[in-house]
């Protein structure tokens, strides 16, 4: 199972480059200019905070010639930012949850040796009762990330299947999500991926990023 880190500002794409050009050109100069300050750190995340950038990636008509990570990026930093979620590597993680997660098959807890993927949250809570540390340590993380995932993309299925049916609600979500957040971030391995800061500030605000999220899936895109 792969461990999701916080990527996307270091995987933007040659198109990614020629939309903040685009947009941004008069502020920045050449492509040459722009790949100087895209190297540097603090530069890199001024421009990306440009809301210029949010408001042309909402209004610009036809196919968007952007990466996903760019395009996910740009969007979690932004609604972050207004929940008050400052920290950068945050908004980029979740990004990458959101990339990774878009494809249906990378959303799935496949374990080491197992020939069938864990598709259900039960499974996977059974599943730590006989895990070693490591796997155990990457169920709670996917159980997180896709507690996170699901109840920040998708809230009204959620909340369709739990009147309807009776299933879970968006605080069986967010309980599970926060409490699995909070035990992968004390683990030892969360020191060695460098996300204990990351996996502590999303079980301390889970609530506010999972409602941050449902602002993208209400006003910016949708997943199928």
């Amino acid at each position: 199972m792969k461990m999701i880190q916080p990527n996307c500002r270091a995987q933007f794409a040659a198109e990614d480059i020629e939309f903040i050009l685009f947009v941004l050109g008069r502020k920045i100069g050449t492509a040459d200019c722009l790949v100087k300050l895209l190297s540097d750190e603090d530069s890199r995340d001024a421009i990306l905070d440009d809301e210029a950038l949010l408001h042309a990636l909402l209004e610009r008509r036809g196919c968007l010639r952007v990466s996903t990570r760019f395009y996910f990026y740009i969007l979690v930093r932004q609604v972050f930012r207004r929940a008050d979620i400052q920290d950068r590597a945050v908004a980029d993680y979740v990004a990458e949850v959101l990339t990774e997660f878009a494809r249906t098959e990378r959303s799935r807890c496949v374990l080491p040796g197992q020939p069938a993927a864990l598709d259900y949250f039960f499974e996977m809570l059974t599943a730590l009762n006989s895990a070693d540390d490591r796997t155990s340590f990457s169920i709670r993380v996917h159980i997180g990330n896709y507690s996170l995932f699901l109840s920040g993309v998708f809230p009204e299925r959620i909340r369709f299947r739990a009147e309807a049916r009776g299933f879970p609600g968006l605080s069986y979500y967010e309980s599970l999500g926060r409490m699995q957040y909070r035990m992968a971030s004390d683990h030892r391995l969360a020191q060695k991926y460098h996300l204990a800061m990351i996996l502590g500030t999303l079980a301390e605000r889970f609530g506010a990023t999972r409602v941050a999220l449902n602002d993208i899936a209400d006003r910016l895109f949708s997943l199928g």
